[in-house]
């Protein structure tokens, strides 16, 4: 039985994150049942071709160059009081200290008709050569059920190959826990004006067919048929990959692992981070869905440091993230203005419209942004960015003002660059200037 100082069940960015930070200061294995780690947000774009099908796949040199062991298996137990693990394979390994990284798997939901042909979920290698394969096999009708950012993209990289595809969500917009309505609108518009036929405020009860998908029905009685064999690929939600623990003595909240601020689970020596845990709002306290690699990685980094004598503490998540819709780049973090009317929040909010280079350079875009406050403290809660150019260090900035407790008046006064190439006027900022729309209505 080998013997190692760290053993992390799982592969994915929490774990490569963990082996580049312990990096030869302790004895680390990874044990991966997977080929390869996969860049999951890169899987759309390899169907689309823009990227070929390896750049997809993370080199194990990534984890092996850091002195890690690498081990391709799958864990089917632990033994906690004896801190051994055991593979498949019959492989046995004890741990001085055990961290579960195992990540999330794609939701199937248990409605007839879901072990038709062509049914299935989409994140694993073996589900991107599928829809490659599909697709290049003479795919003529798909349907992505959820309209959140993964199913967006891959409803777009099968109506870019030609694919006459359906995009199903059971809520009446688009991306509806990135963006509010008035914000996704436009970007609506021309997903639907591209090709992609939406069926939003439906929810998907039933399949039919004799071996593989004929017809798609809905709550409401609308169907969906097909004149051949079609996709039908869900991207509804995620679930904590951890049934190989469940009558473990870990405790586990209906969302994943319970940790704390450090990491730390119940039982001794033992970690958890990234999807397989339950996550908790930075900003309300309370559980919160998001299964993201930004999240994921920031708590490797957190738990690696500690392990090394930090002590560093996870504040909860912030839900940044940001996709693309055709010509349009969106992006949101914290509450969107539906959940802080759920979370019971008395709340403002600020707009502004600019552009993303002076106005006069022929190139320019247009950029909005939207401000969710707190009334009672001033401070930051959320917001929504749209633009023709990419929005990610527009999102990261509001995430940075909610994280450290910024107010709208301290926002109001931020001290600025400007450039013709790079920004909107010297005269204002995008968010001074929603900041300030919200000042005048308090």
């Amino acid at each position: 039985m080998k013997m190692y100082e760290v053993i992390i069940i799982g592969g994915g960015p929490a774990a490569i994150t963990i082996s580049k930070d312990l990096k030869r200061k302790k004895d680390v294995a990874i044990i991966r049942p997977e080929d390869h780690s996969m860049i999951y947000c890169a899987m759309p774009y390899a169907i689309e071709g823009i990227l070929d099908l390896d750049k997809t796949f993370k080199k194990d040199e990534i984890v092996t160059e850091m002195g890690t062991t690498l081990i391709r298996d799958y864990v089917t137990h632990v033994d906690f009081d004896k801190q051994i693990v055991t593979t498949n394979q019959g492989g046995l390994y004890q741990y001085e200290e055990l961290i579960i990284a195992t990540g999330a798997e794609p939701i199937l939901p248990p409605i007839e008709g879901n072990q038709l042909e062509g049914v299935m979920t989409f994140k694993t290698e073996k589900d991107l050569k599928k829809v490659i394969e599909t697709v290049e096999t003479g795919l003529n009708e798909a349907v992505v059920v959820g309209a959140g950012a993964i199913g967006i993209e891959l409803a777009q990289a099968l109506n870019y190959k030609g694919v006459k595809t359906y995009l199903v969500d059971m809520f009446q917009t688009i991306l509806p826990n990135m963006m509010d309505e008035d914000m996704i609108e436009q970007a609506q518009k021309k997903l639907e004006a591209s090709g992609i036929e939406l069926y939003l405020n439906h929810k998907v009860t039933k399949l039919e067919g004799e071996g593989h998908v004929e017809k798609v029905l809905f709550e409401n009685g609308n169907t969906i048929s097909f004149s051949s064999k079609p996709l039908v690929v869900f991207a509804v939600g995620m679930k904590p990959s951890i049934d190989f623990l469940k009558d473990s003595p870990l405790y586990m909240g209906k969302t994943g692992i319970m940790i704390d601020e450090y990491m730390h689970t119940n039982i001794k020596n033992v970690y958890a981070v990234g999807d397989c845990c339950e996550y908790v709002s930075a900003i309300t306290g309370g559980i919160i869905l998001g299964k993201l690699a930004t999240n994921a990685v920031p708590m490797g980094r957190l738990l690696a440091k500690n392990m090394l004598g930090e002590k560093r503490r996870y504040a909860g998540f912030y839900n940044g993230a940001a996709t693309k819709v055709v010509d349009y780049f969106v992006g949101g973090t914290g509450l969107t203005e539906n959940s802080a009317k759920i979370c019971g929040y008395d709340y403002a909010i600020g707009r502004a419209k600019m552009t993303t280079a002076f106005p006069i350079m022929p190139f320019s875009k247009d950029i909005e942004v939207k401000l969710i406050v707190d009334k009672k403290s001033k401070k930051l809660i959320g917001g929504q960015v749209i633009s023709g150019e990419p929005v990610t260090d527009k999102v990261d900035q509001i995430t940075m003002a909610i994280q450290y407790g910024i107010t709208i008046d301290q926002l109001a006064q931020i001290s600025y660059a400007s450039q013709p190439y790079q920004s909107f006027f010297p005269a204002n900022n995008l968010l001074a200037h929603a900041s300030e729309n919200i000042l005048s209505q308090l």
